[in-house]
């Protein structure tokens, strides 16, 4: 009775039901866990540590991390009608808000992995040097060098991979905290061609037609206009100039207001278009980037061009952005017309 009495006990804390809820969907180890469930690690640890003295949770050490896991005796012997119990209740609460918040960052986690190659045990997807950043930055070997706004930089991670082939990047943020720690990396990264500034997405701290690329990525989410924010962001492009937009398609994840100060949750692919083209862009384009099975996140990309001022708003600009031209005037390459696509990855 007395170990029956601990158990219950045990499981009375909602954090850990959470826990065992996510644990028996797949191993994680603890800075996973914290994410998932938006819990402090000292708080996540101590749950954990409760658990496994339980014989609920288990630990598996594996290339420098700790994974936890369900406990194979968790779900056997005197156990396995706890766990029955266990999961008729996940099952029926999987409708609930916080179960939905929960999963979806679950889902982050297990794309993070799979965009980062974590083989997590499978020597199959052993494949050494297979990389997405090593992909990225070989496609900028094939830009020239130009001018570019990353606009809504946060610590500036993208905007030093852009550095690697622009002749200059502006990194733009709202926040000095954010900016210092920008600079901080820079330093540590020895980027020369980088140039910080603080500035709001509808006030850029840019002249007129002064960049080639402005970048808004995960940005427009955050805009309290987002039609003023993309004006603003075709007023500092020059002509042949092209705005690129990485954002969510809209979902219904409310949970990211309070966390990441989300202003809106997402955009549609036909309100993006129409925020670009409302813009004077021409050549747009809206496809997905990124999507996976369950993930409630969807990664959206659009861009359009900016017309030279003598265009007729009908046809095509007069000038090819810089980065499609061929060696001859004779050899430019056409972008195609206006294309909005939901291919899966």
């Amino acid at each position: 009775m007395k170990h029956a009495t601990d158990l219950f006990r045990l499981l009375a804390d909602g954090t850990r039901l959470r826990l065992l809820r996510v644990l028996a969907q797949d191993r994680f180890n603890v800075s996973e866990l914290t994410g998932i469930l938006g819990v402090a690690q000292s708080g996540i640890s101590r749950h954990l540590g409760l658990l496994k003295d339980a014989g609920l949770v288990a630990e598996q050490r594996e290339g420098g991390y700790v994974y936890y896991r369900i406990a194979d005796e968790g779900r056997a012997d005197g156990h396995a009608p706890l766990w029955a119990l266990l999961e008729a209740h996940f099952a029926a609460s999987a409708d609930d808000t916080s179960v939905r918040d929960d999963e979806a960052r679950l889902h982050e986690v297990r794309r993070h992995r799979k965009e980062n190659f974590e083989t997590h045990g499978d020597a199959r997807q052993l494949v050494p040097g297979r990389s997405w950043a090593a992909w990225a930055r070989a496609l900028g070997h094939l830009l020239p060098p130009l001018e570019v706004a990353d606009v809504g930089c946060g610590d500036g991670y993208l905007t030093l991979e852009l550095a690697r082939w622009a002749r200059t990047v502006y990194g733009i943020d709202r926040s000095d905290q954010v900016l210092e720690r920008a600079k901080a990396l820079a330093g540590r990264r020895n980027a020369g061609n980088v140039e910080w500034r603080k500035g709001d997405l509808a006030r850029l701290p840019l002249h007129d037609a002064s960049v080639d690329v402005v970048l808004l990525s995960q940005a427009l989410h955050h805009a309290a206009d987002p039609e003023e924010a993309v004006r603003e962001a075709v007023r500092v492009l020059r002509a042949g100039g092209r705005l690129l937009v990485l954002d969510l398609r809209e979902h219904d994840q409310q949970w990211v207001r309070a966390r990441f100060g989300d202003q809106r949750l997402g955009f549609s692919d036909a309100a993006l278009e129409r925020l670009l083209r409302g813009a004077g862009l021409h050549q747009v384009r809206v496809q997905v980037g990124a999507r996976h099975a369950g993930d409630p996140f969807v990664v959206l990309i659009a861009s359009g061009i900016k017309q030279s001022p003598d265009s007729s708003t009908g046809g095509s600009a007069s000038q090819d952005p810089p980065y499609v031209r061929g060696p001859g005037a004779a050899e430019r390459t056409r972008l195609p017309k206006v294309q909005s696509s939901d291919d899966h990855d």
